[in-house]
């Protein structure tokens, strides 16, 4: 076989695995949010469920932003967005190498962590996510309210039923007021 005949023959392999290549890299992008860069709702559910299944210590984490309304509507979408991200950066960093954060959407966010005990704990998360954020040299005030479930502390330690019972958790602290941990 001459080698005009071998490059012919492998064209068609070569263009197959450039596109099997770049669906990949789209579906990898699906799954991230392309503001925090965290995982979408899709991308984390998948991944923690996993982690629930295979380890017993593991916590699972609602976040929710109080009054970020506020924030859009006094300083604008791109405060906004510097608060998501840098919110998400700090949920990321709290979770470490043991854990997996994710955006659901909007101002809320989600964390899976395999073991509680590599973590700085969460009341240092609370503080962390609590702190100011700055956008153009303005500080703009952040709160947020974090609801969890251990899942050791489950019937059935199934992931939909740690998120339902770190909503409820989440939703007693912002019932307790503004920058609660449950």
């Amino acid at each position: 076989m001459d080698t005009y005949t071998m490059a012919a023959a492998g064209l068609p392999a070569l263009g197959w695995a450039l596109h099997g290549s770049l669906l990949l890299r789209r579906l990898s992008n699906a799954r991230r949010d392309p503001l925090t860069g965290l995982h979408t709702r899709a991308g984390w559910t998948a991944r923690a469920e996993h982690l629930m299944a295979k380890h017993a210590n593991a916590l699972v984490l609602l976040v929710d932003l109080d009054d970020f309304k506020a924030v859009n509507d006094t300083h604008g979408h791109a405060a906004g967005d510097t608060v998501l991200a840098e919110t998400a950066r700090r949920l990321s960093g709290w979770c470490g190498r043991h854990g997996i954060a994710a955006r659901l959407g909007g101002d809320e966010f989600a964390a899976i962590v395999t073991d509680p005990a590599h973590t700085a704990g969460l009341q240092a998360l609370r503080a962390a996510l609590d702190e100011p954020v700055t956008h153009h040299g303005i500080e703009l005030p952040v709160s947020a309210s974090v609801g969890h479930c251990h899942r050791d502390e489950l019937q059935f330690p199934a992931l939909t039923d740690a998120l339902s019972a770190a909503d409820v958790s989440m939703y007693a602290a912002k019932g307790h007021g503004r920058r609660n941990t449950r």
